[in-house]
């Protein structure tokens, strides 16, 4: 990615954090924090009460569901829970932590866009 998508990326990512604080009273902290928000919608449970394994659940849910935007992993289908499972498809690029975070965001990005229709 240029700097210009780097750039356009973190503008985006501000607006997504704005929309976020709109609408629930409280802007996530950091990439994980919608992360976790997308996990739970994705869920369908509504709010609940997780404990720290399916917090991160939740945040793996939501992981592998953005990057589902970029063809790295397909729903494989729900455990009796109701939990989506996800299969890794392509294999993801071998990136640093920032680059690795800016994907995320990416899709992150384009999840807002396309899957709850957010204009930014």
């Amino acid at each position: 990615m240029t700097k210009s998508d780097n750039q356009e990326i973190e503008e985006n990512w501000k607006k997504i954090l704005d929309f976020l604080k709109q609408n629930f009273g409280k802007k996530p902290s950091d990439l994980k924090g919608v992360l976790f928000l997308i996990g739970i919608q994705e869920l369908g449970r509504g709010p609940e009460q997780f404990s720290k394994e399916q917090k991160q659940d939740l945040i793996h849910i939501a992981t592998c569901k953005v990057l589902s935007r970029g063809d790295y992993y397909t729903l494989i289908g729900h455990d009796e829970d109701g939990w989506p499972h996800w299969e890794l498809v392509k294999k993801l690029p071998a990136f640093d932590l920032f680059s690795q975070e800016t994907l995320l965001k990416h899709y992150v990005i384009e999840y807002f866009k396309n899957e709850l229709g957010l204009h930014i």
